[in-house]
């Protein structure tokens, strides 16, 4: 079971780069980042489970890493409540950083593409935008929008997604705040042990505030509860425009 683990992190997170030695002020900077995330995951409703959180270096230049089990089997469709506690999980390490060191790094850049785009995509696809509402904006291989609308509805678009994004920074800002003394339970343990498993977290912060999924309790003991949270919904395909994710 240990190698098949080690082999679905190999694919998934690349191989540990062991050789790869940082200063002691950038590790722990690496643990509260990485902290900052799993506290997000442990206590927000809708956020995936926690299988794994490690500061050991991997390929793909990730300096942390951290392994979610996706619940809900073949369900694709999240709503407003799944979307935003996903969005606020992915800020988790960069609101850390504010939280708990005098500057921040560099380290949030990914985490800062990820939001964006789901937040864009909640505007100009999924229809989530009470001010911009039923309208599909299609995008070109080179992920710029065409612009077959005026320059003030781009301006709405820029700042719905600022406005969407912007609440899921004071979301996850506000769980951090209350947090804080989690958020360096964590880090410590992280700096301790490197790498930390859901029986860890369970043991340092208690069980996850929310019932698990009948999908996560597959893969662990303890009660089936009737929250699911599905997988990152999967952006429309090429050619594929117009077709309702229900088809």
């Amino acid at each position: 079971m240990k190698h098949f683990e080690q082999a679905i992190e190999r694919v998934v997170g690349g191989l540990e780069k062991k050789s790869v030695v940082l200063s002691p002020e950038e590790k722990r900077t690496v643990a509260y980042h990485e902290a900052g995330h799993a506290i997000c995951g442990w206590y927000f409703r809708w956020a995936d489970p926690l299988l794994k959180v490690s500061i050991i270096p991997r390929g793909q230049g990730a300096l942390g890493y951290a392994q979610y089990l996706p619940a809900g089997g073949d369900t694709y469709l999240m709503n407003v409540n799944q979307l935003m506690d996903r969005m606020a999980m992915t800020l988790g390490g960069r609101v850390s950083e504010e939280l708990h060191f005098d500057t921040v790094t560099s380290g949030a850049s990914d985490d800062f593409n990820k939001v964006t785009r789901l937040a864009t995509a909640m505007v100009t696809k999924f229809g989530m935008s009470p001010k911009l509402r039923y309208i599909y904006y299609e995008e070109d291989p080179s992920q710029q929008l065409h612009k077959p609308f005026s320059e003030e509805t781009a301006r709405d678009i820029d700042l719905e997604v600022r406005r969407i994004v912007d609440e899921a920074y004071k979301q996850c800002h506000e769980l951090l705040t209350a947090k804080k003394k989690e958020v360096g339970i964590v880090a410590e343990e992280l700096l301790t042990k490197e790498v930390l498993s859901r029986d860890d977290m369970i043991r340092l912060l208690g069980p996850r505030p929310w019932p698990e999924s009948s999908e996560f309790a597959k893969y662990f003991d303890g009660a089936h509860g009737q929250t699911i949270a599905p997988p990152e919904p999967t952006l429309p395909a090429e050619g594929t425009e117009g077709k309702d994710a229900t088809e």
